[in-house]
């Protein structure tokens, strides 16, 4: 790519790791029992749609939540459906798939990254109405950048 323009991640904190794996439950136990990570929220699978590569698609999928380092950690299965997580796992691939960021307007980002020539590769809304989006950044930085938001304020 061949642009001077920077992205500015300096003001962001790095508030997710998201893994792929075809089996989150297995991979779960690893990481409680050997890891001594805290326990998994494994939820059901749920269907939704979602923007990839500019096509309107639906995925099924799997998640799990637990936190480690002041940060969540996401579990993903994929269940069905064309979609980032299955590109990441037909390369044969299982482990860190996304780095994810919060902000408080996602669609300005989206459209900075595209300028700048890095593609939405995937985008949708999550359960609660925050707006998605993953980048396809795997060739500068090895995986993918999620942008998500606006971050969910914790009730007091």
């Amino acid at each position: 790519m061949e642009n001077n323009t920077k992205i500015d991640l300096s003001n962001f904190k790095i508030e997710q790791f998201g893994y792929v794996y075809k089996d989150i439950e297995k991979q779960a136990r690893i990481m409680e029992s050997k890891f001594n990570m805290p326990k998994f929220n494994i939820l059901p699978p749920f269907t939704g749609s979602i923007n990839y590569r500019g096509k309107k698609t639906e995925i099924t999928v799997k998640l799990g939540f637990s936190r480690n380092f002041n940060l969540q950690i996401e579990f993903i299965q994929l269940i069905e459906g064309e979609c980032a997580y299955k590109e990441f796992l037909d390369q044969g691939k299982e482990g860190l798939q996304h780095i994810s960021f919060y902000t408080e307007n996602t669609e300005s980002y989206i459209e900075h990254f595209t300028k700048l020539g890095y593609e939405v590769v995937q985008s949708g809304v999550v359960p609660g109405g925050r707006i998605f989006a993953y980048f396809d950044t795997e060739d500068a930085l090895g995986i993918m950048l999620e942008m998500q938001g606006p971050k969910r304020r914790r009730k007091t």
